[in-house]
């Protein structure tokens, strides 16, 4: 933890200077009108390097719109799944946090998953995708749960055998993929491609470090300060605030002998490399719209906001957090919901 304290320190005291190099030398052939608005925005974006924490972009990240809009037929298709009760969007709520409020998932015959189903909101911006980074991209991503057993239960031959009897489907994939049709790399690809439009710019805390006044409360500022004095960034920090770095859960404490019931999951990252270093290590989740995506960690254990901040105060910080810390952090975390499609999350 102290190294990555040193390290954030050390970032953002150069990326200062930097912005600050940058500000006076704009500010120097500023004057009125168009210069001075180009000068105050220069201000807005070099007090933002200075931070851990990066605003979402607001632009696209994709500019092909027929396998945006392909993509988005199959993810909300149940038709992935074998019995044709599962799509991607039973799991993930687009109009609420980007997941669907249950410890664990259901998948095809009511079938309980083995861990947590994190957001699929910003997942564009993560370095690997699940809890265990197992999948470096999207497209990798996307044929985990089409194989699951647990959850839609289905192979790629079967899903596409399905899709090749719609004349819709037939159509999409040859407009949006001309030279290769329909076949398991262009059905990821599309699901990837939409996967890739699930950003939630525009949270009141971006907007705060574009230089926005009085889009923060007191509270919501303070809490951000001790989420940075405690050493909360020096896992979450970021234009996702998180999902760019693995960490042990229980850094400073041990927590699943406390919490008991060992699972396979809780081996995290060991499932996948095998090494013993990576027992307990998980893809550090992204805190944006996090107040609207309980019950949290991996396990689903924390069932509110408040509870979730105590235990990583004890198990990754090696503190008790006060009642007033919770309480000042909890609110600036709730100033990180953003908007989608134009629409503030609820």
């Amino acid at each position: 933890m102290n190294t990555y304290r040193i390290s954030n320190f050390a970032i953002a005291l150069v990326l200062s200077v930097f912005a600050l190099a940058l500000v006076l030398f704009t500010w120097r052939d500023a004057g009125t009108g168009e210069s001075a608005h180009v000068t105050r925005s220069v201000i807005a974006d070099a007090v933002a390097w200075s931070e851990p924490v990066s605003p979402l972009p607001q632009a696209p990240l994709t500019n092909n719109p027929l396998r945006v809009r392909l993509g988005e037929m199959l993810f909300f298709d149940p038709m992935l799944s074998s019995d044709d009760s599962v799509s991607c969007a039973s799991c993930h709520f687009l109009h609420s946090g980007g997941a669907d409020g249950r410890a664990r998932s259901l998948g095809v015959g009511g079938a309980e998953g083995t861990i947590n189903a994190p957001t699929v909101f910003n997942v564009a911006f993560g370095f690997a995708q699940f809890w265990d980074g197992r999948a470096a991209t999207l497209q990798e991503q996307v044929a985990g749960p089409i194989h699951n057993p647990v959850e839609m239960n289905s192979n790629w031959a079967q899903v596409i055998a399905k899709l090749e009897r719609r004349e819709d489907y037939r159509r999409a994939f040859a407009e949006a993929y001309p030279e290769q049709g329909m076949n398991a790399h262009t059905l990821a690809d599309a699901l990837a491609e939409f996967e890739m439009t699930l950003v939630t710019p525009n949270a009141r805390f971006d907007r705060y470090l574009r230089g926005e006044p009085g889009v923060l409360s007191d509270d919501e500022i303070e809490g951000y300060n001790r989420f940075k004095r405690l050493g909360c960034a020096s896992c979450h920090q970021g234009v996702n605030i998180g999902g760019n770095l693995f960490q042990r859960f229980g850094v400073m404490d041990d927590y699943f002998t406390d919490r008991g019931h060992p699972t396979t999951a809780d081996l995290g990252r060991f499932n996948v490399t095998g090494r013993e270093e990576d027992r307990h290590v998980f893809k550090v989740p992204s805190l944006r719209n996090v107040a609207l995506t309980a019950p949290y960690f991996h396990d689903g254990s924390a069932t509110t906001l408040e509870d979730a901040v105590k235990v990583m105060g004890r198990y990754q910080l090696g503190r008790p957090l006060s009642s007033e810390d919770v309480r000042l952090i909890v609110a600036f975390l709730e100033s990180l919901t953003g908007t989608y499609r134009g629409q503030g999350l609820q």
